[in-house]
């Protein structure tokens, strides 16, 4: 996908919110939209589970001991109806991003680019 059409078109599409702070509202609107149609696939369909516990960590292993052991808690996989939903509400998520990119200034390509200069660069010492 070209991140620079998809910031165009979200800079023609984008006029209602278009104020930075509107942009900030709603990016925290979708996020909260996201992550509430996540948990519902857990709580209500079941086609995940949701299963947290505290991460171990190796005392005396290495960074890709870490890796192997770090679990993401969930199990099994979305369903096409929730998959479909959390695909819509990431794909909210991201217009909101695009469009604060372009009222910044910025190319969400070029800050992918950096991004993943920074992890090519760090590898795993830039743990997050």
């Amino acid at each position: 996908m070209d991140l620079a059409l998809f910031q165009r078109s979200v800079d023609q599409q984008l006029i209602r919110h278009r104020s930075v702070l509107d942009l900030f509202t709603k990016l925290q609107e979708s996020q909260a939209r996201l992550q509430r149609a996540v948990a519902k696939a857990a709580t209500q369909c079941g086609c995940i589970e949701v299963n947290a516990h505290k991460q171990a960590f190796p005392s005396d292993g290495t960074l890709q001991d870490a890796a192997r052991l770090v679990e993401t808690h969930v199990t099994g996989t979305l369903c096409e109806h929730c998959r479909e939903t959390v695909e819509t509400e990431m794909g909210q998520h991201a217009f909101y991003l695009a469009g604060l990119a372009q009222v910044l200034g910025l190319e969400l390509e070029a800050v992918f680019q950096q991004e993943q200069r920074r992890m090519d660069l760090l590898g795993p010492y830039g743990l997050r």
